[in-house]
């Protein structure tokens, strides 16, 4: 009879497996958010992202440091140990499909009460005892199953975070090495316009000791030199906070930096369109976009896990063991013991599994919000950074425009002032405005590339290879 009621619970328990916590099923995105990107941008095409983006630039230097950036960030080497933590936790979740066995031996010396005593028997005496166990969890409510999906969920998680890392580092390393080529561009057109405005002051001093110009015109354009000087500095500045920060990403003091970090003197430029792909494809590469699909696996299974805690948790297990007060019998058949049998565990208050629950499915629903969220970032931050490129590439264009203009005009007036047909406030004006133009076109050219590099980390490229992932 007994045995009769133990296999009609064991049914039960092995139909009602298949109902712990719902099977994962991956969400999709809807079908806008897989379609070409809606910006226009004539310096961008259709194609499939470039994986190691940066070796567009064609920069040796640049290839060197990002790779040292990868070997030695610590932001990098902090997420690939919190990856190397989910895999030993899913490695750990894992164990529990095997049978779990444990040794144990203990030798102990006592007292006992002279009502556990049996006459004629000493009440000090010594006790030794060694025992091997062995149990089994017979996963019939999929708690196990389930705890492992979890742990896998949370490996996956892990290991787009770490991509993420590497995504993000990858532009931040692009970055700081573009903004000091860029500084070190603009420091140049700095200098060059404080030497020609030099040329210029020295010249009305000239005209000055020779009466075809006042003191005031002499004073005006040294003063405008030397506004212009003031600038210097802190470019310079920009410049060298830049090259800290590239110290700093790729794992090195200021000092170690190599001197090939900083010998660059002009903006990097790209000779080829941008591949940027279409949605559906930069939903597949962004990190944030995987790990927040990951999380969500690892949510669901855990309702499963919680789940499970509804139904009896059987274990099979045995011993075997000897127990001597002489630990020259320990090993005889004398003592020897055995046990064989299940073990049945069974928590009839439920309501604290159910709030489990409860919880679980909240935290499912959570992260089934924020994998929403993560997609509608994606799309945001590549359309942004499309955009952005796009209007940086016209504002270049037309202040190439304006340089080239401004040039003319200044070589027109100062032409028109040797002749004598000008006063010196025209020739001033145009001096002011080519400094303008001239050093908004560096600034320009600077702007763009940074905005290369956003968009090139919007599309969330650049781990493939060095993460293997």
């Amino acid at each position: 009879m007994m045995r009769n009621a133990l296999l009609a619970s064991l049914s039960a328990l092995a139909l009602s497996a298949c109902a712990a916590g719902p099977d994962y099923v991956a969400p999709t995105a809807p079908p806008p958010a897989t379609a070409d990107f809606i910006t226009a941008n004539p310096a961008t095409t259709a194609t499939a992202t470039s994986i190691e983006w940066w070796r567009m630039y064609r920069d040796p230097v640049l290839d060197g440091l990002v790779a040292d950036a990868l070997a030695a960030n610590t932001d990098v080497r902090v997420a690939v140990a919190r990856l190397e933590a989910a895999q030993a936790a899913l490695r750990g979740a894992k164990t529990d499909r095997e049978p779990q066995v444990g040794l144990g031996g203990s030798a102990q010396y006592g007292r006992a009460s002279q009502l556990q005593s049996l006459p004629g028997f000493d009440r000090e005496r010594a006790t030794y005892d060694v025992g091997l166990n062995v149990s089994y969890e017979v996963d019939l409510a999929g708690r196990v199953r389930r705890n492992v999906e979890a742990a896998r969920g949370d490996v996956g998680a892990a290991r787009a975070d770490a991509d993420a890392v590497r995504v993000s580092i990858v532009a931040a390393t692009t970055r700081a090495y573009v903004d000091a080529a860029s500084a070190a561009e603009r420091l140049a057109v700095a200098q060059r316009i404080v030497a020609l405005l030099a040329r210029s002051t020295d010249l009305t001093v000239k005209r000055v000791e020779a009466g075809r110009a006042t003191k005031l015109d002499s004073s005006r354009i040294a003063a405008l030199r030397d506004q212009r000087a003031a600038l210097v500095p802190a470019i310079a500045a920009e410049r060298q906070a830049a090259l800290f920060r590239l110290a700093t990403l790729t794992g090195r003091t200021p000092r170690d930096l190599p001197a090939a970090a900083g010998a660059r003197t002009t903006t990097p430029r790209l000779d080829q369109p941008i591949p940027i792909g279409d949605g559906a494809a930069l939903l597949t590469r962004r990190p944030d976009v995987r790990a927040a699909e990951r999380r969500l696996a690892a949510t669901t299974a855990r309702i499963g896990v919680a789940t499970s805690q509804l139904y009896p948790q059987i274990s099979l297990g045995g011993s075997i063991g000897s127990t001597a007060i002489d630990a020259g019998d320990i090993f005889t058949g004398g003592p020897f013991r055995w046990l064989l049998g299940p073990l049945l565990n069974w928590t009839l208050n439920q309501s604290a599994a159910r709030a489990r629950i409860a919880g679980a499915e909240a935290d499912t629903r959570g992260a089934l919000a924020d994998f929403d969220g993560s997609i509608l970032t994606a799309l945001e931050e590549t359309e942004t950074a499309l955009s952005n490129y796009a209007r940086e590439i016209d504002r270049r264009t037309q202040l190439q425009s304006a340089r080239d203009n401004a040039a003319v005009t200044a070589r027109i007036t100062r032409a028109r002032q040797r002749e004598g047909q000008i006063d010196f406030l025209t020739v001033l004006d145009a001096e002011r405005t080519f400094a303008d133009a001239d050093a908004d076109l560096a600034t320009a050219d600077a702007r763009i590339a940074a905005a290369q590099v956003d968009l090139f980390r919007a599309l969330g490229g650049g781990w493939q290879t060095a993460g293997g992932s």
